[in-house]
């Protein structure tokens, strides 16, 4: 079978950021067996051609409507697929598929009917979102950073604010690569519609949103700036860590240097 894939580089590029990505969520351990998830919008890279493929599924519902997700296309991870098969076999653990014309259900129309993630409605939320904003943003990250999570069992830190700054203090390229911080969510049950609006709360005013003793969920222009803000996030988690495990607390940058670093490259206050 003819893969969608052939002959659309672009497209092609895209799903090939994605399966690099997910290595990388498995070489990082942040995607314990079939942990975490990815969807990105690739409608800008469907052709006509695309647009009259049959659905090789049935019509699955997204369970409310999304108005701006008329005719939008997205590619999905798998539910119960891992990433470390994502990331060698994207288009047999990963599927695209088309957002109907009442914007509250969908079908998959290649390469392989690979039903996408449970989470896919909060996916999706977030995707409607970016679209009413017209921010640009076609990829959201779901995943397990083992150093940000093991932070979240500290509820000194679980204060509005209060990791974003102890984040950016620990190296300067935390605060320039990830200049909205870090958003909190307290714990609910995976997968539940009370986590989904939370997130999508959080997400008005970061990128990246802590998901209490779980693990994070990030938004990106596309899946690669998504991964990246995680792992700025991630490297300070470590070295904060790290450093605690050497015996002492780090100083971290001083309050007139973060502003420096604000000032030098126009970061948000």
């Amino acid at each position: 079978m003819k893969s969608i894939l052939e002959g659309r580089p672009a497209l092609k590029r895209e799903v090939d950021k994605v399966a690099e990505v997910a290595g990388y969520l498995w070489q990082n351990g942040w995607a314990e067996r079939n942990g975490g998830n990815i969807t990105i919008n690739v409608t800008d890279c469907i052709d006509d051609e695309v647009r009259a493929l049959p659905a090789i599924s049935p019509v699955y519902p997204i369970g409310e409507a999304l108005p701006h997700l008329k005719g939008q296309y997205f590619f999905c991870k798998g539910t119960g697929k891992r990433m470390r098969d994502l990331a060698r076999w994207p288009m047999e653990n990963g599927s695209v598929i088309r957002i109907l014309d009442d914007c509250a259900s969908y079908e998959i129309i290649a390469d392989n009917p690979v039903a996408p993630t449970s989470e896919l409605p909060s996916h999706l939320a977030v995707h409607d979102r970016q679209l009413e904003l017209g921010s640009g943003y076609k990829a959201t990250v779901h995943t397990h950073p083992i150093e940000l999570v093991a932070m979240s069992h500290n509820r000194d830190f679980l204060g509005k604010d209060v990791l974003t700054r102890l984040l950016w203090s620990m190296i300067p390229e935390t605060k320039a690569f990830c200049p909205l911080g870090l958003g909190i969510v307290p714990y609910e049950l995976p997968g539940s519609n009370k986590l989904a609006q939370a997130t999508l709360h959080e997400l008005e005013d970061y990128d990246v949103v802590m998901w209490e003793k779980h693990g994070v969920f990030a938004k990106g222009q596309d899946v690669m700036d998504a991964f990246d803000q995680i792992d700025v996030l991630s490297k300070s988690a470590k070295i904060y860590l790290d450093a605690r495990c050497m015996g002492f607390v780090p100083e971290g940058m001083t309050q007139a240097q973060m502003q420096e670093i604000s000032d030098v490259f126009h970061l948000p206050k």
